[in-house]
């Protein structure tokens, strides 16, 4: 008996939405193929959120979801299912612990997905709650203004250019070094 609450443990999968790096074609995805390849996640089609969420980019080109609805865009992304054991690895990559990025949900329209999803339903509007990993509160605030309320629908290769890769930044700053930095710079 208690070896199969074990196996139904294991199995419990996560939806997350993401919106930059670890979407198929960017630097982080990867992670997300090992993830695959593991078991440990299934792409589950690309869709958009239900409600307009800035998406802007931080310090190195960096994508951020702010966790302000209402204002921005509809983001488009793509939809994952992930075991518990390849949320963990996602969630150290997005830095959760460390005051990166913080997990949680948002709405995703599934009235009718981008390209092959498979949670479409026959309602005429329907939404299904997932997770997403948001710029953390520390800095989100400070990121809106110096991106001065600009944000796009979708982080694609044209947002993406100049992209610096982790171990290609300066290594004596951490990453909210890099922000803090960021923020009180002038915008070009």
């Amino acid at each position: 008996m208690g070896h199969e609450t074990m196996a139904t443990a294991t199995t419990k999968t996560t939806l997350v939405f993401t919106y930059g790096t670890l979407k198929r074609g960017f630097s982080n995805h990867v992670l997300m193929q090992d993830l695959i390849r593991s078991g440990d996640a299934s792409f589950k089609g690309v869709y958009q959120t239900l409600e307009q969420y800035p998406l802007v980019c931080g310090p190195y080109r960096v994508p951020f979801l702010l966790n302000k609805p209402g204002s921005g865009h509809r983001v488009t992304g793509e939809l994952y299912a992930v075991s518990p054991r390849g949320l963990s690895r996602l969630d150290e990559l997005e830095g959760i612990s460390r005051g990166h990025y913080v997990r949680q949900q948002i709405r995703l329209d599934t009235t009718e997905e981008e390209e092959g999803g498979d949670l479409k339903t026959t309602e005429p509007s329907s939404s299904c709650v997932v997770e997403a990993y948001y710029a953390h509160k520390s800095y989100e605030e400070e990121l809106w203004e110096r991106n001065r309320g600009r944000s796009f629908g979708a982080y694609t290769e044209n947002e993406a250019r100049g992209y610096v890769k982790r171990n290609d930044r300066p290594q004596h700053l951490s990453f909210l070094d890099h922000i803090r930095i960021f923020v009180s710079s002038p915008c070009d």
